[in-house]
């Protein structure tokens, strides 16, 4: 394990002969997966799933959205919230990411992200005929906000043909 990567147990409810998804594989998942389902807690105590782009960067997952969507009120309500991400099918593995929610304020870290975003999502963002073209000016510029997601814990669920459940604790969290 080496600085700022998270130790991975194989949890109890895993199959006979279940291993416990490194970390660089659930990076790596993180990585290709096009669509996050973020889940916030309403100041009524209700929950609210949204699905949003996502990407590792800046020591986290980060997200944006405007200042007044719900998720955006949720969060300044109460900054926990987590990430989930996987397969609709019975194989694969799911990943989920839990942690605190913080607007990144610094202009470098905003270009930081905004880069990573565009690497990854490429022409949707990069391309004027791009469904979220212009996004990173507005990021930049801090018309939108950036959320970095500080992890707590995560978790890699593997499913068939031998299902595994790895929890993922970041020493200094």
């Amino acid at each position: 394990m080496s600085d700022g990567e998270p130790e991975a147990v194989l949890g109890p409810f895993s199959a006979p002969g279940a291993r416990a998804t490194p970390w660089a594989s659930a990076l790596e998942l993180l990585g290709e997966a096009e669509v996050f389902w973020l889940s916030t807690v309403r100041p009524d105590r209700r929950p609210h799933v949204t699905p949003l782009l996502a990407v590792w960067t800046l020591g986290g997952m980060c997200f944006t959205t405007g200042g007044e969507e719900r998720k955006a009120r949720n969060l300044d309500h109460n900054p926990r919230c987590a990430l989930t991400t996987g397969t609709n099918t019975l194989t694969g593995v799911d990943v989920v990411i839990e942690g605190v929610a913080s607007v990144v304020d610094k202009r470098a870290e905003r270009e930081q992200a905004v880069e990573d975003f565009e690497r990854k999502y490429g022409t949707h963002l990069t391309s004027a005929e791009g469904t979220w073209y212009g996004l990173g000016e507005a990021v930049v510029g801090g018309d939108v906000r950036l959320y970095r997601v500080a992890p707590t814990a995560g978790f890699a669920f593997g499913k068939l043909p031998t299902s595994s459940q790895t929890r993922y604790s970041w020493p200094s969290r």
